[in-house]
């Protein structure tokens, strides 16, 4: 019983350390349960009638959006769950705004063989980047994006057996430990930084861009009111990404240029500086016109 009631703390203890040394390269990080879930439970899950919340409560378990680089923060995060034996590595936060490709080895799909097609047909290749090895056999690659893009998760819409964590998604950190085995480092890449997303591969990752249909002012007004409402409610860390997408569809329905001073004073009274608003919105308009 004594081993038993052992091997937990230690696990904790080694997740942790993993996770203080994760941090101190920028990498923002969550406990983990073994079954590769937050270990932290929403502290709204008793209240059907809670409004949503990412974390503006201040209590912890609010999954990926409790993700600190923070050592006193990601201490307290562990001590309150003591039964964790991993952390997550959230995707889309500056500095390194991490895109995880999730090279899958279940129900018998060759992924590797299809991002290498995919390379071929839209020729791009992978540079030198952090590979995580995972339990079941399969391949975490480390990518970082433009700051002012915001890749979405997705499973299996790239290629069979390709699952992409973007904005709001997480990956099983290196050195955690599962049901299913522990995550390491691949040979030859634990000293390397994320390298850039290729741009062909980037705008592979993007949602498709949406049909444009002339709309009456009334509705156009409504969305505009409904995306400049969706930048207003973000906090610390989400501005950017919100702007971006705010502005992305914007664009994309044809409003993107009455709607545009609009979205910039929302970022703007969120905390984002002038310029980078701006540089934030025009952005999403090159890479919408480039879509089209």
């Amino acid at each position: 019983m004594a081993t038993t009631d052992r091997y937990p703390r230690q696990a904790t203890t080694l997740a942790l350390a993993h996770a203080l040394s994760a941090a101190e390269r920028g990498l923002a990080v969550i406990p983990l349960s073994r079954t590769k879930l937050p270990a932290l439970r929403s502290p709204h899950r008793d209240d059907p009638t809670a409004p949503p919340c990412h974390g503006e409560c201040g209590r912890p378990g609010h999954g990926v959006y409790d993700a600190s680089t923070d050592p006193a923060r990601i201490r307290a995060l562990f001590a309150a769950a003591p039964w964790a034996t991993g952390y997550g590595v959230a995707c889309g936060l500056p500095p390194y705004h991490l895109i995880g490709v999730d090279l899958d080895t279940k129900s018998g799909t060759d992924s590797t063989a299809a991002l290498r097609e995919l390379a071929l047909r839209h020729l791009f290749t992978i540079p030198p980047t952090v590979v995580v090895l995972t339990p079941s056999g399969g391949r975490h690659l480390w990518l970082t994006g433009p700051p002012d893009v915001v890749v979405p998760n997705s499973a299996g819409r790239l290629a069979p057996g390709i699952d992409i964590r973007g904005a709001g998604g997480y990956l099983v950190g290196p050195g955690s430990r599962t049901d299913h085995g522990v995550y390491a480092t691949a040979p030859g890449s634990a000293h390397l930084a994320p390298a850039s997303c290729p741009r062909a591969l980037l705008r592979l990752l993007l949602p498709p861009p949406r049909s444009h249909h002339p709309a009456s002012p009334a509705a156009g007004g409504a969305h505009g009111h409904g995306l400049v409402q969706f930048v207003l409610a973000a906090h610390e860390g989400q501005r950017n990404t919100r702007l971006f997408w705010a502005a992305c569809r914007a664009y994309e329905d044809g409003i993107g240029p009455t709607l545009a001073p609009a979205l910039v004073d929302a970022a703007v009274h969120t905390g984002l500086p002038l310029r980078e608003a701006r540089s934030t919105v025009a952005s999403a308009e090159r890479m919408t016109r480039r879509a089209v």
